[in-house]
């Protein structure tokens, strides 16, 4: 189950983070998100290390915990997606779809021309489609 998205700038600014889980949870949620950021950096920054997937903007697996799985998408403008599951075996293939979706979702937002680059996104047509591309997945909102 998604229990976190979020959109982050190229400039690590927050644009869109999303919980899908108890109010409990949304502090914890948002500290992966930031720590997963550093993550991203560190794989764009040192291109040896990370292999051949940085010329994908799908990032994969940034950094799994007990009872969480953090994967991480970059698109072409730096803006870095982070989804944050609680589903410990998620097949690549499905991340790839779940992140092509959402990049979809975001180009149509950031496409309005009452959007202002760099600032948060604000529109409830966004968080309506990202939620159902969300329950889309076999996967329910409660946020």
């Amino acid at each position: 189950m998604i229990v976190c998205l979020a959109v982050v700038g190229h400039q690590n600014n927050p644009l869109y983070i999303q919980s899908f889980t108890e109010a409990d949870d949304a502090l914890k949620l948002h500290h992966m998100v930031h720590c997963s950021v550093d993550v991203i950096d560190e794989r764009v920054d040192n291109p040896k290390k990370s292999g051949p997937t940085i010329n994908e903007t799908f990032l994969g697996l940034l950094c799994p915990t007990e009872n969480y799985k953090v994967y991480g998408y970059l698109t072409n403008t730096k803006v870095k997606f982070i989804l944050v599951t609680t589903d410990l075996d998620v097949r690549d293939a499905d991340m790839r779809t779940f992140f092509r979706r959402f990049h979809a979702a975001y180009v149509d937002a950031v496409s309005n021309p009452f959007h202002v680059p760099g600032k948060k996104i604000t529109s409830k047509t966004f968080a309506e489609r990202v939620a159902t591309i969300v329950k889309s997945f076999g996967l329910t909102t409660t946020g």
